[in-house]
Formats: structure tokens, sequence, C-alpha cells
């Protein structure tokens, strides 16, 4: 079936048509100062430009301001001491441009770095202490829009902006649409305005498909990149969401809604273009059984340093013996499940309901081999509940690995599957046959979540109904437990959390990790046990009675930190179960 296209332009790039504006004679002995989404690369260039044409120009990056400037006009090695007044905004939370300073407190090493509240105005006020004890003070100029977003929440965002004096013309200082903002715009207009059905779901995938230029720029600590392109993916998609959910009448957040497959594409290019389309997706059946015998398998399970084809999951799920069980995908991809009979207590383990979360998957599936070869087993095994999800997770990841994908996040019918209450049910009908025939009362569902900054810098900088997530904070652990089951719960992660202790590497990981979200977003909200930050509550759901959640950094990383993450996820598992054989009631 052919695309039905929605809405196709191309949009000037504003860093050139600023560079043709500016260029003209009658801006001749003019200063410009901009903020844009372009490199670092782009704006030097473009400045070289201008000033061949008599105009002194200095451009600047309109996202993560502060960042952009240390990385590019200060000598940090040579900082001995820096105080950072942020602004405070009554239309932003308190700490929006505190985090938007992420990750200042470590760019900075050995240099006495303070954080102060400062004022409404959009500067950060910088005092600046070298080593050889010249002091300076600087402003950093924020450039912000105040607007109000499609369902009627108002925001702070970031913006293009000009200040230009001198030359032959009147002087400039107002924000400046950029061809970002632009773009975004016209894709909630076209959401907003297209004719949908009445009743969810209202399309099977909705593809988005931008090229346009922006940043891609590594930090100087491992995992971190400022990246443009993310961030307009992860606001289109949220964005949509929320619009959906409004058009459907639910509340804001509700992951029950399933609009279909939201899929935005956002592209490094040279010319800035947008498409959006609806497509029907083909139907996706489940791996040959020749195919899955033919896995590769060269690399051994506990060596693999990216997420694994699909073929490889399948593949090391039939080499797993037990009773088999499992469920179809709404796009025709198996859901393998696997059940061990023992005469231990029973446990269910799951990965990648996420399916943007990989190392959980690994985890889950070298736990199950760890656990066989035990000798008296108990469990229910999903590796991969959300095969879909997966499959477009790894067709973006091939333009964009390093990126978080949280379109991949939920179903090709665009829910969190684990909220999934009405037929039919497809994937979430694997989960509630591994409970029925296992009895488990402990349900291990190992998740992940974003390893670099998650922002959403077009509806307000920080990723509305997630803040808690916007920055890492290592590896913690979310426990839910039906009423009446409180003492094991708390039993349980308090014996998980002394076992973890004791994994290598895990203890300095997170200590670095929380010591980073203290600087940039404050205390941790959750108790902290044994270095492990944990999240513990009563909840009246389907399922096991207990729940322990995984939370691994685990969205966008690779290589030794991915082998790290799902050996993580192993421990994790193999510790509860440990633990739960004299917490589980008989």
């Amino acid at each position: 079936m052919a695309d039905e296209v929605l809405f196709e332009t191309t949009v000037p790039r504003t860093l050139d048509a600023w560079v043709e504006r500016f260029a003209q004679p009658r801006w001749r002995g003019a200063s410009v100062e901009g903020w844009l989404f372009e490199g670092a690369v782009a704006r030097r260039g473009a400045e070289q430009r201008l000033r061949s044409a008599g105009v002194q120009a200095t451009l600047h990056s309109a996202y993560k301001p502060l960042v952009h400037f240390f990385l590019e006009q200060v000598d940090c090695s040579g900082l001995a001491a820096v105080t950072v007044r942020y602004p405070v905004h009554p239309r932003a939370s308190e700490n929006r441009f505190l985090l938007e300073a992420y990750p200042l407190a470590a760019m900075l090493p050995g240099c006495a770095l303070a954080f102060e509240p400062g004022t409404d105005n959009l500067d950060y006020e910088l005092a600046l202490t070298s080593k050889d004890g010249r002091r300076q003070q600087v402003n950093v100029f924020a450039p912000n829009r105040s607007h109000t977003g499609p369902t009627g929440i108002g925001h702070l965002s970031p913006t293009g902006w000009l200040r230009v004096h001198g030359g032959g013309a009147s002087s400039i200082d107002a924000a400046q649409p950029t061809e970002h903002e632009q773009l975004f715009e016209q894709v909630l207009r076209t959401v907003l305005d297209h004719e949908w059905p009445r009743a969810e779901p209202y399309f099977e995938r909705l593809d988005i498909r931008i090229d346009l230029p922006g940043i891609e720029q590594p930090l100087p600590m491992a995992g971190e990149c400022i990246s443009t392109h993310e961030a307009l993916h992860e606001d289109i998609y949220f964005s949509l969401l929320e619009i959906f959910q409004r058009r459907s009448g639910r509340v804001p957040g509700d992951r029950r809604l399933q609009p279909g497959q939201i899929v935005p594409d956002v592209r490094a290019g040279e010319s800035p273009r947008l498409r959006i389309a609806l497509r029907g997706f083909e139907p996706a059946p489940a791996p040959a059984p020749a195919i899955v015998a033919s896995a590769d398998r060269s690399t051994p399970l506990d060596e693999l340093d990216t997420a694994p084809e699909p073929a490889r999951i399948a593949a090391e799920m039939e080499g797993l013996a037990g009773q088999r069980f499992g469920a179809v995908s709404l796009q025709g991809r198996a859901v393998a499940g696997l059940y061990q009979q023992g005469p231990s207590a029973a446990v269910f383990i799951s990965g990648g309901q996420h399916a943007n979360e990989t190392s959980g998957i690994v985890g889950a599936l070298r736990a199950a081999r760890a656990l066989k070869a035990q000798g008296d087993a108990h469990f229910a095994l999903i590796a991969l509940e959300n095969p879909d999800g997966y499959a477009l997770q790894r067709e973006l990841s091939a333009w964009h690995p390093g990126h978080m994908h949280h379109a991949a996040r939920y179903s090709a019918l665009g829910d969190d599957l684990e909220y999934r209450e009405q037929a039919p049910l497809y994937e979430r009908s694997a989960r509630e046959q591994a409970v029925a025939r296992s009895g488990a009362q402990l349900h291990l569902n190992l998740h992940g979540y974003p390893a670099h900054e998650w922002t959403r810098p077009w509806s307000g900088y920080l990723p509305q109904g997630f803040e808690l997530w916007t920055v890492p904070k290592g590896f913690f652990l979310v426990l839910r437990h039906h009423p009446g089951w409180q003492a094991e719960a708390r039993a349980l992660v308090e014996q998980v959390c002394a076992a973890l202790a004791r994994v290598a590497g895990l203890a300095e990981f997170n200590a670095r990790q929380l010591a980073l979200y203290r600087r940039h977003a404050g205390e941790v909200p959750f108790e902290v046990i044994q270095g492990i930050a944990c999240a513990v509550s009563e909840v009246d759901r389907p399922g096991a009675p207990v729940t322990l959640v995984t939370e691994f950094p685990d969205e966008t990383i690779h290589g030794d930190a991915f082998r790290f993450a799902h050996t993580v996820q192993m421990e994790t598992v193999l510790a509860a179960v440990r633990a739960w054989q004299s917490l589980a009631r008989r």
C-alpha cells in the first residue's frame, strides 16, 4: 500500500538566511550576535563569511548555551573556581536552568564549582577565577520564548535570537524562529488539523521524516553527547502522544493510549525538509527455524557489547530446555516464553517491555542460563516482551546508534503493554501465561533508562511527566507490592542491595552518577540503600504480588558499558532469586 502523505515541505536554513541577510551592503560595519541550533563548525564558517562582508559576527548555540560557552570559549584546564548564578524563571521549574547546565560539574574536574539560584533574567551570571589568580565576570545569555503548547500548557523554551547593532539599519534584539522550531510546530499543526478516525488506533504507522542541520557534539565524558537531532525526535514523539491522549479524552500520561506506531525519523541534512506520511505495516512473521538455528553465536552471551539481533534472542530461548508458551505481536512477531519447573520458589523474569532498554534482554538470558545450571530452578522467562518495538529500535539505530529512540519504547499499537487491559492482548497474553503457569509471586522486570541527558527543548526543555529521568542517577530499583506484601518486599530489596554492593564496579559507578545528579538536580527523591536508589510503593494492579523493576542507564550505550549493564541485570536477578527462597509464601 502506498504511503498517504499528509504534509511535505522545505524551509530555509536559518544560518544561511542570516548570512545572506547580513552580508548585504547596508549591514557593513554592524555587530551581529546570534543564537541558533547549529554546531560549532557551521557557526564558525558563517562568522567567517560575514567577516568577509565587513560584519563582526558571533554565533552561539541556542541549545545548552552555558555548556557550549565552556566548550568553545574557556580553557577549562586553567580554571581554579567557577560560580554560576543560574536563571530562575516563573514559567519554568525552579531547577530548569540548573539542569540545562548538565553536565558542567563533570566537565570541570578539580575546579571549585558552585551553583546559586539567580533572578528571572535569562542570563547565567558567571564568576571565573583562573589558577593564576585572574578573575572575570561573564554573562551567558540563554535565549528562551514563552509560549503555550498544543495541550494548553505554558512553556519557556530555547529559541533562536538576534542582537544586531550598528551598520546602516535599525538595531535588533529579539527572538527569531529557526528551522527547528518551524518544522516542530508544523508537525504538531498537521497532526492537530488532520481528520483522524473516531476510535483508537488512529493509524498503523505515522512516519515523520525530518532532515536538517543541527548539533551532534560529543562531550568529554563517557556516554554524553549533545544532540539536537535526538532532542527533536524525543520532543515530537512525546508531544504527539500528548496530543492523541487529549484527543482520546484520556488523562495526560495514560499509557493505555493506542494511537498506532509514531515514528519520528530525524537525520542530519543541509537543507531542512519535512515529510509526514501514514504507512501500513506488513506482517512480520517469526524467524523460520533455519534462521534461528544459524543465529551468530560466535560472541558468547556474556561478551555481547551491543543489543543482539532478534534471531540471536530466539536462538538463546530455543537453547533453554523447558515448556514453551508465547504469543504473537500485532505485527506478527513471536513473543517466546519458557517455563522451567523446579522445587524452588518460582519467579518470573522478563526483559524488553520497553524495547529501547536493551541490557535487560541479555541480562535475563544470562540469568536464566545460570539458574538452569543450578539444577533446582523454578522460573518463567520472556526475554523480549516487545518484539515490534525492538524491530523499530533496530531500524532507527541503523542511523543513530547513540540515540535513545523512545519511539521504540512502546508497542506497535503505541501503548505500554504492561498497561494493556482489553482484548486483543497480543504481547500481554504471554506475560499472563507466565504468571499463571509458574504461580510466581515475584516478577523480576528488567528495564533501563537514558544513559545521558533527556530533553524536550521546544516544549519547555524538561521531559514532561518524566522530569525525574532527565539525567542519569546510576542503577536503581523500583519495588512495587500488593497490599499485605510489605514485609516480604522490604526484606527483598534490602537483601538484593546488600548482594549488589559486592558486584565489581557498581558502587563506584553509582557514586559517580549520583554525585553528578545531586549537583544538577538536587537530592535523589528515593531512599538510598547500599548506594542504590530504591523506590518502594504499594500498588493494586494485576500481576505477581511483588514486582522488582531494575533501572540501568542503558539507552545509547555500547561496548564495555553495555557488558557491565547486562552483568548488573543478571546479578540482580540471581540475588533476588536467592533472597526470595526464604521470603516466598508456600
